[in-house]
């Protein structure tokens, strides 16, 4: 008897989570319906204000911004509150997408377009979905997790084959030299795979890559995710 009472509260409680993730995904298509031309920039929260990677992060998003392009990202402190910083000095919406953990992130006060998930894939189909390219700043686990999905999620005809661009080549050079001494050479991945990545230490370089893929593909006001 005890453990059927225990099996049907389990199903209750997995019903009401249900309701809670399909709230975070209306909400989240609410709030950024019409965000596009947006791009997504990922890092490490780790980032401190002042460093070079950060002041380069917040050129990279203003220069952005000045382009027309708002920007996304997860909302936290490091090199999402330096890309916030920048996309809301040029003057465009500026995203941050928190995630809710134990030990809690503060959303930044530099994004003027807040919201909060408590689901990891929730929040990352909302940094995915609406924009038109990605960058990638030094990260750990986090940021390598966001790259190889969306990695991941172009080779599979997913979503169309976007920019995705590693800032800062020193930090990624052992990450490439590994996928392709390791990945490419034991036939796990192809050049077309490796393609797929550009690197580039010069934020002006990085925004005209951006604007060129997007004036060539002509992708106003479509989204990365049908």
């Amino acid at each position: 008897m005890n453990e059927r009472y225990e099996i049907n509260q389990l199903a209750k409680e997995d019903s009401w989570r249900l309701f809670r993730i399909i709230g975070e995904l209306v909400e989240g298509f609410d709030r950024l319906s019409g965000i596009e031309p947006a791009v997504t920039i990922y890092g490490s929260a780790r980032l401190r204000p002042g460093s070079v990677d950060y002041e380069k992060t917040r050129e990279i998003a203003f220069l952005i911004g000045k382009e027309g392009f708002n920007v996304i990202t997860g909302g936290g402190p490091g090199a999402m509150e330096a890309a916030n910083l920048g996309a809301h000095e040029a003057g465009v919406k500026s995203v941050g997408l928190n995630i809710q953990l134990p030990e809690e992130q503060v959303c930044n006060t530099f994004s003027n377009v807040s919201i909060s998930f408590n689901h990891f894939f929730a929040r990352k189909i909302m940094l995915v979905k609406y924009s038109t390219a990605f960058i990638i700043i030094p990260g750990g686990m986090g940021t390598l997790d966001e790259l190889t999905e969306v990695l991941t999620l172009i080779q599979t005809h997913k979503i169309k084959p976007f920019p995705v661009i590693l800032y800062n080549s020193e930090y990624w050079k052992g990450f490439l030299d590994w996928l392709k001494g390791q990945g490419l050479a034991k036939d796990y991945i192809t050049e077309d795979d490796l393609n797929l990545l550009r690197v580039s230490d010069d934020p002006k370089e990085i925004v005209d890559i951006i604007r060129t893929w997007y004036l060539r593909q002509a992708v106003i006001g479509r989204q990365a995710i049908k």
